[in-house]
């Protein structure tokens, strides 16, 4: 493979010992046919260059990266399940592939898989992805990133020409490996891992690699601290993460332990949806029949699953001081739900009292109208500069009466930030929305026709999204 100087490998995993992973083998896949290939993330790792070929080498038969992880690594981790304990958990369809170094930050980053065969986690699972899903997960991760929720990346997207059985949709259907950029593949289910077999030696051994490696700042701390801080720091990222689902109306579905990381990404996506509009029990699984991972109950679910990360640390950390950390995460989900509110809608911040009374009255006046969810960040990007914009909305009628006065009157303490309106998107007709029906309707001409032009002209439209949102050309946060 072509070399290039943004290429920087690392196979720091391996450091932590064998006890964190089993060393796997990659399933043989009958095909290859490269259906989705990141190249904006690519370049910031160096992989730009590579050939279709070489492309389908790496990350479909995956031979290792040059000066890489030998073999693939399934991870070991446990986890709670809708709120019970599984010690049966690990990497049962996938596995960490490669580790580098983001070219521009120089951030560890992890190359994962989903759908790469079976492994000593898998259970009674075959080990495989339905192309479906490899189409679904591209989507979400594509449409977080534009609106600035902290995400995996879709690095890869390859057909592999198996047929697999499912209960929950049409079978045989076909198959696919998805291959996920993420800054970590250390999940809270890690540390309850280690937590359940008591093995004190092993958690501080994973501290001191997360310090290292994800979390350097904190090595001014005193060692005696470095556990609590931590703690507060994946406290923090998880509230920052919680409060951008809201914003964007997302709901991730599947919100157990092992699916939460140290650094506060969103991965794994399954049964996932957008709110159509804001409604607290709009639920994303069709399993999950008790509304536990529900769109209004999700920055308390990541709470409860923070409670279990800090369980694992209370030998290091003690009740006391971990009690004072979790206590502080409403108050970060609030202030983050706030700045991220700011940002989607193109608003300098005015100070607390005001920026608060704005958040109150855009959630007041979402629960009270029911107005589609994207259509009203769309029409009142910008603020009350956004008037004749909003003036000719379908949802005009919405904006004109009495229970849209209060937040009237919360928008005009609020000042558009610079160049908040300036990219072409906010002069379109309307928003690009990624709803259940719009899924399906991608995903049909692809199982009928093997016609993907619906899928790209989405993954083009959200292109401009990111754009519009980052204020620049969308290069990767």
């Amino acid at each position: 493979m072509p070399i290039s100087q943004n290429y920087r490998p690392e196979a720091l995993h391996r450091t932590l010992g064998n006890d964190f992973f089993d060393e796997v083998e990659p399933a043989v896949f009958p095909k290859h046919v490269l259906r989705w290939r990141n190249d904006r993330a690519a370049a910031r790792v160096g992989l730009a260059a590579l050939t279709g070929e070489e492309w389908i080498a790496h990350f479909g038969r995956f031979e290792p990266l040059p000066d890489n992880l030998p073999r693939p690594l399934a991870l070991r981790y446990h986890g709670h399940q809708f709120r019970s304990y599984n010690p049966d958990l690990g990497d049962g369809r996938g596995f960490l592939f490669a580790q580098l170094r983001d070219a521009i930050d120089g951030r560890l980053l992890d190359l994962g898989t989903k759908g790469s065969g079976k492994t000593p986690w898998s259970r009674q699972g075959d080990g495989r992805l339905t192309l479906k899903g490899g189409v679904r997960e591209l989507l979400a991760s594509e449409l977080l990133e534009a609106l600035g929720v902290d995400t995996s990346k879709t690095f890869s997207l390859i057909e592999t020409g198996e047929a697999l059985i499912r209960g929950d949709e049409p079978s045989p259907t076909r198959a696919c490996v998805l291959t996920r950029l993420s800054h970590s593949h250390i999940r809270i289910g890690t540390f309850q891992r280690l937590s359940f077999l008591e093995d004190r030696a092993g958690i501080e051994r994973l501290l001191a690699y997360c310090v290292d490696h994800y979390f350097p700042h904190l090595e001014a701390e005193p060692a005696a601290r470095r556990p609590l801080a931590v703690l507060e720091t994946v406290i923090a990222r998880v509230a920052r993460l919680a409060s951008r689902y809201m914003v964007s109306g997302f709901v991730h579905g599947v919100l157990n332990s092992d699916n939460i990381n140290i650094t506060g990404e969103s991965f794994d996506y399954g049964p996932w949806r957008f709110a159509p509009r804001w409604d607290a029990n709009f639920t994303a699984a069709y399993f999950d029949q008790s509304g536990l991972y529900s769109f209004g109950r999700q920055p308390g679910a990541l709470g409860w699953n923070l409670s279990r990360f800090a369980e694992c640390l209370l030998p290091l950390v003690g009740l006391a001081d971990a009690e004072k950390a979790l206590d502080r995460y409403q108050d970060a989900v609030r202030a983050g739900f706030r700045a991220a509110l700011l940002d989607r809608l193109g608003l300098r911040p005015a100070g607390d009292d005001a920026d608060a009374a704005l958040a109150k009255s855009v959630v007041d006046f979402l629960v009270a109208s029911q107005a589609p969810f994207e259509r009203f960040f769309f029409d009142w990007r910008g603020g009350l500069t956004s008037e004749a914009r909003a003036a000719v909305s379908p949802e005009a009628a919405q904006y004109s009466g009495a229970l849209f006065a209060p937040l009237r009157e919360t928008l005009a303490a609020h000042e558009p930030a610079p160049g908040a309106l300036d990219h072409g998107y906010f002069a379109g007709a309307a928003p690009c929305t990624l709803l259940i029906d719009e899924v399906e309707a991608i995903w049909d001409p692809i199982a009928r026709d093997d016609d993907w032009g619906a899928l790209e002209a989405k993954l083009e439209a959200i292109a401009s999204v990111r754009a519009a949102y980052a204020g620049d050309d969308g290069d990767l946060p």
